[in-house]
């Protein structure tokens, strides 16, 4: 499920966003012909980069991907830019040294993006710009509308990044990281880091990955399947409750040899008679597992 996000959008800007609007009026305002102040000139691309057009969407990404230094100073001064905005941008300027200080050194960078930053040895900007005051276009209340972002453009947990041939490869960005650094991606990060950090040597870094918020019953299904050698990381699975009302994720913890037998024999009980016969004559599994299977099928065919 994704989370809404709400930005604030000024009413200059608001006449080039959503798919009703007409094509030409967004595919110039993506070219960056539309006279904004730069803090919305950004929102606006940002939401432009995420169209439903796919010329206006790659126009948008590579006018984001074109401004100067001198006009991201300005965006960067607003110390409240959102951090979903800020992540874009780094995504988007990550490999360029007299921006990329910049952006590490704001105070909302987020610690998935601080992350990336500093794994490739970007080091915050010793005199990052200064909030400045905007001369055009001044933003007053009455010139504003809020714009739910779940309706324009997707939200913090959608998996598509802005600009995948931006990043580097995140497997070997990884072997670069510290276990701090590790740790908060593992906690914080996208479904990608996720299946990376999962599987790391260190308990403390797979550990944290299973509690990441945005973990997917899908992927722990996955995780459940694999021969995960972090036990800790099964515990978790275990005593989810919600995670244990999925059938599938249970026979896989029936089948995981790091499964804590008195789990597994617990999970084994709320099996089918198709998946009790399968496992009764398994030979993948233990036999304490595989006799008590038999037992239980016995059982139901005596009630029956």
């Amino acid at each position: 499920m994704s989370t809404k996000v709400t930005f604030r959008i000024s009413a200059a800007a608001a006449p080039y966003i959503g798919a009703g609007k007409p094509r030409e009026n967004r595919l110039r305002a993506a070219s960056g012909g539309v006279e904004l102040p730069p803090g919305d000139l950004v929102v606006l691309l940002y939401y432009l980069c995420h169209d439903s057009d796919q010329q206006v969407k790659q126009q948008a990404m590579a006018t984001l991907r074109s401004l100067d230094r001198p006009l991201l100073e300005q965006v960067l001064s607003d110390r409240e830019l959102h951090p979903q905005i800020l992540e874009a941008l780094v995504q988007l300027h990550w490999k360029r040294p007299d921006v990329a200080p910049l952006l590490l050194g704001h105070p909302n960078l987020s610690e998935k993006a601080s992350a990336f930053l500093r794994a490739q040895g970007v080091a915050a900007a010793a005199n990052a710009p200064q909030p400045v005051a905007q001369h055009a276009a001044p933003h007053k209340e009455h010139d504003l509308e809020e714009v739910d972002e779940g309706d324009e453009a997707p939200g913090p947990d959608d998996d598509e990044p802005i600009d995948e041939e931006e990043y580097q490869s995140k497997y070997q960005m990884s072997q670069s990281m510290g276990v701090s650094d590790k740790i908060k991606m593992a906690m914080t990060g996208d479904k990608e880091w996720r299946t990376i950090l999962i599987k790391d040597n260190n308990k403390l870094v797979s550990g944290a990955a299973i509690k990441n918020p945005r973990m997917t019953e899908s992927e722990v299904l996955t995780i459940a399947k694999s021969q995960i050698q972090n036990d800790e990381v099964i515990r978790v699975i275990c005593a989810n409750k919600e995670w244990i009302k999925n059938g599938q994720i249970r026979k896989a913890l029936v089948e995981n040899h790091k499964t804590p037998l008195p789990n597994a024999l617990r999970f084994l009980g709320t099996l089918g008679e198709k998946d009790l016969a399968n496992l009764a004559k398994s030979k993948n599994i233990s036999t304490v597992i595989a006799t008590q299977a038999r037992k239980i099928l016995l059982s139901r065919k005596e009630k029956a």
